[in-house]
């Protein structure tokens, strides 16, 4: 499973790069990254987010038939690579129906707001699969795929912050917006316009929630990785609001498509997967890591890259091109970062069992 998903991360990165016009000669006439950059979207979303995302559900419900889902969705990818467009198509489909399965099980043995919210972030991920599969528009599947990572983190976020039992009038704000985001959506297969305009303007609302409610304002004041995880997610609920913000742009006519995607998937998303991945990578792949001052490293070219792409980039391509691969590098720099520190953590503890 944890080659599906590197190999879905690295298809899409492959992909964006040769979006982007990366000036490299072998990616231009790489078959696998022509591949990848015809599919990006669904790599990276429905690919590699679904794989991680599935794969950390099935451990959290503890039965082996979860683990279905994150080999299909991972599987998906490897047949998208190798051109079976239809047959990845359709693998996605079958990953997302598991998927539902795994968080209506998760919902019978807890039915709170978070776990009513990953339903329905499991049911978005399906639409989506859906619409691809019935070769529908991309514009008209990237609000369903994106509804299932958006939603999955503030589910996550609100399981975390307990506000169900402490600020009721909180989880009736996320009902409604959660809401708006949903009919956007659906209105995106009509009238992009005004769908794009609600699905925006929820972003932006769901980012404002975040920043309110999340209890990353109080633990930003605290030190090592508690502090560490809050700036990460403070950092992407700020680029939540500029997606959001663009989104409502791009769908008023605005050149601002590549601000709109990017900021929501690499500033938000990313962000977050930073922010979670020490607590959650010892929680999934059995593994320990020691946790120092240089994870923020790849965070902060994550995010000064993605200034740089987005905004220098908009009216100078060689900006745009330069930010895209400095996207990567912080990417890379992540996951070096990841593996390092759990090489250290193995290291510190056979010192110590030594002495």
């Amino acid at each position: 499973m944890a080659a599906l998903a590197v190999t879905s991360l690295i298809g899409a990165v492959a992909g964006g790069l040769l979006r982007a016009n990366a000036p490299w000669t072998e990616l231009h006439n790489s078959l696998f990254a022509g591949r990848a950059a015809v599919v990006h979207a669904q790599l990276m979303l429905s690919g590699f987010l679904g794989t991680v995302i599935a794969l950390e559900r099935a451990v959290a419900i503890g039965q082996r038939w979860a683990l279905a889902a994150p080999i299909i969705s991972g599987s998906a990818s490897a047949f998208a690579l190798m051109g079976h467009i239809d047959v990845a198509a359709w693998l996605g489909i079958c990953a997302a129906l598991v998927f539902v399965a795994i968080n209506a099980r998760l919902l019978v043995r807890q039915p709170l707001a978070h776990t009513w919210l990953l339903l329905v972030s499991a049911l978005a991920w399906l639409v989506g699969g859906l619409l691809n599969a019935a070769g529908c528009a991309v514009d008209t599947v990237l609000p369903w795929w994106f509804a299932f990572v958006i939603l999955t983190i503030a589910a996550e976020r609100l399981e975390m912050s307990r506000l169900s039992s402490h600020r009721p009038y909180a989880i009736t704000l996320l009902v409604a917006i959660v809401a708006c985001m949903l009919v956007g959506a659906v209105l995106c297969l009509s009238t992009a316009a005004t769908g794009g305009l609600l699905y925006g303007s929820a972003m932006t609302a769901l980012a404002l929630w975040l920043g309110v409610f999340d209890i990353a304002r109080r633990t930003v004041r605290a030190q090592g990785l508690s502090r560490y995880m809050a700036v990460c997610l403070l950092g992407g609920y700020v680029w939540l609001a500029i997606a959001g913000l663009a989104w409502i742009g791009m769908s008023v006519g605005y050149p601002v498509r590549d601000l709109a995607l990017h900021a929501l998937g690499l500033g938000f998303v990313m962000s977050m997967i930073m922010g979670h991945a020490p607590v959650i990578l010892p929680a999934v792949a059995r593994v320990k890591l020691l946790y120092g001052p240089w994870f923020y490293a790849p965070l902060g070219l994550l995010h000064a890259s993605l200034a740089l792409r987005l905004f220098s980039g908009i009216h100078r391509p060689e900006l745009r091109t330069a930010g895209a691969v400095l996207n990567a590098a912080a990417l890379a720099l992540f996951a070096a970062t990841a593996i390092g520190s759990i090489i250290a953590w193995h290291a510190t503890g056979k010192q110590a069992r030594d002495r």
